[in-house]
């Protein structure tokens, strides 16, 4: 006997018949092999620094705990009080980076932490999905409502988030909100001349960074000419693919995470690949493009622009975090500080992107009637 009926009315049956199962169940795949992951890629990290050995693994099992509940209770919200969430997340967010700006402890040269005691906080986590979301309400209500200006509040709340990340300073996280935020606008529709103008500007800036901050340039020499300096991270990495080759050497049967500071957060990608092989490898990134395919999928069906442009926003900077993170690994680009969604060790980030596919579940949901959002506003394409 069926415990929930379709023909039930109750807020448990219309989420159970309506919510994205394949999605959903996607997301907890890759949950299950980050614990999996940090249990091969964390203990000798954590026995280097004096903790306990399985210290990030215990701690990764209790950030799930809250990430799954935040995952569940957002996927439940109407799209009315999750817009309405979002917008205040934002400004919580933007209030918490400037305490961790002003008052949070420097980690390598940085203000992005707020320290807890038992747990750190990094805000701006928190704030990158409620900003897509408030943003891309305002751009949608300035195309159906031309007495509004939605477009350039939502400019207003991007520029806001991104000087808050420059004063941090966090180039990481600007570099990958300006890519989300241009995503945004050419799904949204801008003029082609506009889209140049903006590529002119983040050349300028990416230049700017370049010639005044000494890091930005290290890291950008090294990338482009190895000799000029230290990159044992990246080279370690790459090894560890070729010790891995097809199968892995099995777990707990890797180097690299022997030696690698950041094997369990940022090149946790390469314990990976050489302790599980080229074809988990594979699996992983197959996985982590089915999330972003079936998610532009879904947008691209659907008829509301807000919720189009919500789910293209939140599941763009997923899949640009998971592409950042990879190719670091894999030496295709500098080295920067880039947590692989659901798999790096970190509370911030996984509640973060639980919230973020939480959002995503809300605004795919199956309703009657819908038609592609091509019949019903402007194109998803730059004009």
């Amino acid at each position: 006997m069926k415990l929930i009926r379709r023909a039930d009315r109750g807020l448990l049956a219309t989420w159970w018949f309506t919510t994205d199962w394949l999605l959903m169940s996607a997301v907890f795949l890759l949950m299950a092999a980050g614990v999996i992951f940090s249990l091969a890629a964390s203990p000798p990290v954590a026995v280097r620094i004096g903790l306990e050995e399985f210290h990030f693994v215990k701690r990764q099992i209790i950030f799930l705990i809250p990430a799954i509940a935040v995952l569940i209770a957002t996927s439940f919200l109407p799209v009315q009080k999750a817009r309405r969430l979002c917008f205040a997340v934002y400004l919580a967010g933007l209030v918490l980076m400037l305490v961790a700006a002003m008052f949070g402890p420097e980690i390598k040269g940085a203000h992005r932490w707020i320290d807890f005691g038992p747990f750190n906080l990094q805000p701006s986590e928190l704030a990158k999905p409620a900003f897509i979301v408030a943003a891309a309400w305002l751009m949608a209500q300035g195309t159906l409502r031309p007495d509004m200006p939605g477009r350039l509040m939502a400019w207003g709340l991007f520029a806001a988030f991104v000087s808050i990340l420059l004063i941090q300073p966090d180039f990481g996280q600007t570099a990958l909100m300006c890519m989300v935020w241009a995503v945004m606008l050419l799904v949204h529709g801008i003029p082609w001349l506009f889209v140049f103008c903006l590529a002119i500007v983040a050349v300028a800036g990416v230049v700017t960074a370049y010639q005044n901050l000494p890091h930005v340039a290290s890291r950008v020499n090294r990338f482009l000419n190895p000799e000029q300096g230290d990159t044992f991270q990246v080279d370690t990495a790459r090894r560890g693919f070729e010790n891995g080759g097809l199968f892995g050497t099995g777990p707990g049967g890797g180097s690299a995470k022997q030696v690698l500071p950041d094997a369990h957060t940022d090149f946790i990608f390469a314990v990976v690949g050489e302790e599980f092989g080229l074809v988990a490898c594979i699996v992983l990134i197959g996985l982590v493009s089915f999330i972003v395919v079936r998610v532009l999928l879904t947008a691209q069906r659907e008829h509301d622009p807000f919720r189009a442009l919500a789910m293209t926003g939140l599941v763009t900077v997923f899949g640009f975090q998971a592409i950042i993170n990879m190719a670091v690994n894999v030496s295709l680009m500098p080295a920067k500080g880039m947590t692989l969604p659901f798999i790096s060790y970190g509370g911030s980030s996984l509640i973060s992107m639980a919230f973020a596919m939480g959002l995503v579940l809300v605004f795919s949901r199956k309703r009657a009637g819908a038609v592609p959002v091509q019949t019903r506003w402007q194109p998803l394409t730059a004009r």
